[in-house]
């Protein structure tokens, strides 16, 4: 008789990351060696004192999946009054962030090197953040892959229960199909309202959120961005 394998619960959960192969380059691996000690914090399944985390008690955003972390450093670098908390689960990504930091001496970033889901379940208490940033999540363009993507309904909740009242979420992306499911989605969440006043729900883009290169090259293709801002009331 053939043994049958049992799923295991994980094979069905919605991760914030997609497995991609890359290589540190040198400046990547020698910022571990460097800065790690000073800007890496180690997931653990515990709460995580954020006030400790950065030496200070001030704003704190929780950014989820920052690529090669450009746009996190500059955002890090026109609010130096905030800190930044940012997960990403890929290592050259890590390495470009930690390297930018240690250059540009950014003393309001911390990076977990690990899937920001798990991050949130367990080390970030409800109620403790000012902030969400989620700049292009993987969009799973085909149809049947829809399901994979990251923000939806489910998800929502454990993020408008992270923020403070008052907090915000800020999502972006430059797949329109995308867009208009973030926004359903978020204006289906009750406890989050919706900052824009545009006729179509989306928001400018904040003068904070830099044009990444990416970006930049969709834009001179004709493809559109769109912002999607929300308060937790």
């Amino acid at each position: 008789m053939k043994e049958v394998k049992k799923e295991t619960p994980y094979q069905r959960t919605i991760r914030s990351f997609v497995i991609r192969a890359g290589r540190l380059t040198t400046g990547q691996a020698k910022a571990f060696g460097t800065f790690g000690e000073q800007f890496l914090i180690p997931y653990m399944p515990q709460p995580l004192g954020l006030a400790a985390a950065f030496n200070r008690t001030t704003l704190t955003i929780l950014e989820i999946g920052f690529g090669m972390g450009e746009a996190t450093a500059h955002i890090a670098s026109v609010r130096p009054d905030d800190n930044f908390l940012c997960c990403e689960v890929h290592a050259p990504g890590v390495g470009a962030l930690l390297k930018r930091v240690g250059e540009q001496d950014l003393k309001n970033v911390r990076i977990i090197q690990h899937d920001a889901v798990e991050v949130l379940e367990h080390m970030i208490a409800d109620g403790s953040l000012d902030g969400i940033h989620i700049f292009f999540p993987d969009p799973w363009h085909k149809a049947r892959h829809n399901k994979r993507r990251l923000i939806q309904a489910p998800f929502v909740v454990k993020l408008a229960n992270k923020l403070k009242v008052g907090g915000y979420l800020h999502a972006a992306t430059d797949w329109q199909n995308y867009a208009e499911q973030i926004l359903d989605v978020m204006r289906g969440e009750p406890l989050l309202v919706n900052t824009s006043t545009r006729e179509d729900g989306y928001a400018d883009k904040p003068d904070y959120r830099p044009l990444t290169k990416f970006e930049n090259r969709g834009l001179k293709l004709g493809h559109g961005v769109w912002d999607v801002v929300f308060t937790k009331r």
